[in-house]
């Protein structure tokens, strides 16, 4: 039986853990905040154009970084099996798998400016300012990837505060350096948008440095030139593999509607940019406690606890479920007062205040799936996630949204927000899955469970 007493811990270890997390997952996501709202004060164009190339960045962002998350929960498993003196390997390892798939994403970016210069689909003016960002925002990639796999490993020895502290130096940078090369001060071209790119490839590298100093001066038997191990980083991208696509498939189903809703013109394109950053911002929290919670269950689960790794999930999922009440609370509240944060212009406002009330509809499912999913990574149970987030998003919430928003099959066409109630459906059915899956692993045996991990 679940006890009070046993909730208390395991909300005591996963506060101390994923408070710093926290902060330094706002301080990362404000940059998008910002970029946002500059790219609206350099008018709709721009904000449109920096949602259309964001939903090319954010995706394959993530499908890197989810490459690179088997980092944390491999090294908090062979923390927990007191193998410490071998765990330098997975950063050292990581940092190469890093600037592999760095090289590889920003041919993908470069592809993708081409195409945006070259396509008559999405107004002109919106497809130059998109192309732009891309070819900026694409240098930082390197950095971006180098920064995590730094943070994960970390993390994972229950050092959080570097990361807040990385995350809040690139916060501050990002500021100034939006307003620099979006608006032209100091001398530098005005960039509009496209600026707001170049300052985010700067802040990336001023991230990562700043773990690298830190890491350096803690730990320098960790941050030493070692050769390519082809064995580890394989194993890392094994279980890394099913992360990205699930991470991909599920990003990219949210980043897809910018792209499907584009030929509805810039005022839907920029309400629907407010309410997924706003999105985006309030997901930090159900994430940084994920984050923890994998951390935490790869920690019991590599020193054999099964008993402790159930309870750590249960108490992760009361508390994100919590957190969804209050984020479902103040977002309909303020729905209005958020829009107006983002832009002056009152169809803008109208459109992403109404486009916000469907963001909170959905926080109960998204943050107690996030929850346990997190809880899966800690069982290096990756393949699941994949297949679940495929049937999804994809089998689920993008034909849904499609259906609702330019068909008749289910009614009168519902434009941006046939796509908002198909995320909402999308992310109730992953909800209800990766329970499920959970479930079954917390019945395996601890014979089972030691195999699994070991693979």
């Amino acid at each position: 039986m679940f006890k009070d007493i046993h909730f208390k811990k395991h909300a005591r270890d996963l506060i101390h853990l994923g408070l710093p997390i926290l902060l330094g997952q706002l301080a990362q996501m404000s940059m998008n905040f910002v970029d946002t709202v500059v790219a609206g004060k350099a008018g709709t164009a721009h904000m449109a154009g920096v949602s259309i190339g964001g939903a090319l960045w954010t995706p394959l962002l993530l499908f890197g970084q989810g490459i690179l998350i088997p980092i944390g929960p491999l090294v908090a498993q062979g923390i927990g099996a007191g193998k410490k003196e071998s765990l330098n390997r997975f950063w050292r390892q990581g940092v190469w798998l890093a600037l592999f798939v760095s090289v590889f994403l920003i041919l993908l970016f470069t592809a993708a400016s081409y195409v945006f210069l070259h396509t008559d689909k999405i107004d002109r003016e919106m497809a130059v300012i998109a192309s732009d960002y891309l070819f900026y925002i694409k240098w930082g990639m390197p950095a971006f990837l180098l920064f995590f796999v730094t943070r994960f490993f970390v993390e994972a020895k229950s050092y959080t505060r570097p990361a807040m502290i990385a995350g809040f130096i690139g916060l501050f940078c990002n500021i100034p350096l939006n307003y620099i090369f979006a608006f032209g001060y100091f001398g530098m071209p005005a960039l509009g948008g496209a600026g707001c790119g170049l300052a985010t490839a700067a802040v990336c590298w001023i991230m990562f440095l700043t773990m690298l100093f830190y890491l350096k001066k803690h730990s320098p038997a960790t941050a030493k030139f070692h050769r390519p191990n082809f064995v580890i980083m394989k194993r890392v991208g094994r279980l890394g593999l099913p992360v990205a696509f699930a991470l991909l498939l599920e990003v990219s189903s949210f980043s897809l509607i910018s792209l499907l809703i584009s030929p509805l013109g810039k005022i839907t394109v920029s309400g629907h940019q407010v309410a997924m950053t706003t999105s985006a911002l309030i997901f930090m929290f159900p994430l940084s406690l994920g984050t923890a919670t994998s951390i935490l269950v790869g920690k019991y689960l590599g020193a054999g606890d099964l008993k402790q790794a159930k309870q750590n999930r249960q108490t992760s999922m009361l508390m994100a479920f919590m957190v969804a009440c209050i984020s479902l609370t103040c977002l309909f509240v303020f729905r209005v007062q958020i829009a107006e944060l983002y832009s002056d212009d009152p169809m803008v406002i109208a459109l992403a205040a109404s486009i916000i009330v469907y963001t909170a509809i959905y926080q109960i499912p998204d943050n107690v799936q996030m929850s346990v999913l997190s809880a899966l990574r800690g069982y290096n149970d990756t393949k699941a996630i994949f297949c679940i987030s495929c049937f999804s998003y994809w089998i689920m919430s993008v034909p849904v949204g499609y259906a609702l928003c330019y068909t008749e099959i289910l009614g009168k066409p519902l434009g941006v927000y046939g796509f908002w109630i198909g995320l909402i459906v999308g992310l109730t059915s992953s909800c209800i899955l990766v329970n499920l899956r959970i479930r079954h692993l917390e019945r395996l045996t601890p014979e089972q469970i030691k195999a699994k991990l070991s693979k």
